[in-house]
């Protein structure tokens, strides 16, 4: 019968994990949704503990990071449906709330590296992430909007604006478009983003559930490998400065193959709101320990490739494992 030996931490055993990358503070990028109005700090059900802000409110959260060691944030914008049109106007316009949160952010936090999300399924009546023409998303028509978001919220201070749309050629329209602007922002491309059943909480969020079909036209099929490292090179060659894939532990196959492909590109990975949600409410319900199963689930895609995590536990988790 083999013997128990109670664990320890021998420089053998450091040895052998001395090549997997570390989870430290500076590698999280912590979500945020803001909505419009003023000392909204509003739970969303189906995510326990993430919460639409409204600005003044987001400034007193955003204060807790640096203490953290987390100095990237990542911005959703969520309006009043009566603020929503068929061009999700509410998106571009110049006083969109997006860029006035960036702006507030920057004033009060110069060292906070602010991307914010470019789509406009979150302004959109039909909750499409571009415009349509007989009921199908026209991507062409859609260009020149994503663009014009990209440059509102640069201009406003964004230091990344991170195309999530998944319309051909987006990278390249909002590359174009913020060099003939002068704007220096970088571009932080939602490349390899899979139609993915993880993502109901958010669109729960961000009122984002499109009214009628689905967005498996425009973004990835679940089952492909190739198109994904496609996307990522195609991105790159149109201007992307870093990488992303979405979800993250459904595609850690797809995150360790990028690393591997396009190391020279700061690879990011989104551990959506059903990854988020699920590991959460088994916690809450007694199934897992909740802090051991986020170490294990960030390890894993740390451990995959990934330089940056985007999560909605990055906060919980420094505390927990700082």
């Amino acid at each position: 019968m083999k013997r128990f030996r109670p664990y320890r931490e021998t420089q053998e055993i450091r040895d052998l994990y001395a090549d997997v990358p570390q989870l430290i503070p500076g590698c999280f990028i912590y979500p945020y949704f803001v909505t419009e109005g003023c000392g909204l700090r509003q739970e969303i059900p189906s995510m326990p503990g993430v919460y639409r802000f409204s600005i003044d409110r987001l400034l007193p959260d955003v204060e807790e990071l640096p203490a953290l060691g987390i100095d990237k944030i990542l911005l959703f914008g969520v309006v009043d449906e009566k603020e929503k049109d068929e061009r999700g106007s509410a998106a571009y316009r110049a006083d969109n709330v997006i860029s006035r949160a960036v702006k507030a952010v920057k004033a009060r936090f110069p060292g906070i590296t602010a991307i914010t999300d470019i789509c406009l399924c979150e302004y959109t009546s039909h909750g499409h992430c571009g415009l349509l023409r007989d009921r199908d998303v026209d991507n062409d028509a859609t260009l020149p909007l994503l663009a014009e978001m990209a440059c509102r919220h640069a201009a406003a201070g964004a230091d990344f604006v991170a195309p999530s749309a998944m319309m051909d050629g987006q990278v390249k329209a909002i590359r174009e478009r913020l060099d003939q602007e002068k704007l220096p922002a970088k571009i932080l491309a939602y490349s390899a983003k899979y139609a993915s059943a993880f993502y109901g909480p958010f669109r729960d969020a961000a009122a984002s559930a499109p009214s009628f079909g689905d967005r498996k036209t425009y973004q990835m099929d679940f089952r492909t490998m190739r198109q994904g490292l496609e996307e990522i090179a195609a991105d790159i060659e149109e201007g992307a400065d870093w990488i992303m894939v979405k979800p993250a532990l459904a595609y850690l196959d797809i995150v360790y193959r990028a690393s591997k492909r396009f190391p020279a590109y700061p690879l990011v990975a989104y551990q959506v709101s059903g990854e988020y949600a699920m590991l959460k409410n088994g916690a809450a319900q007694g199934f897992f320990d909740e802090t051991r199963i986020f170490l294990e689930s960030l390890t894993a895609i740390r451990r995959a490739g990934a330089d940056y995590i985007i999560s909605y536990y990055a906060k919980d988790f420094v505390k927990r494992n700082g």
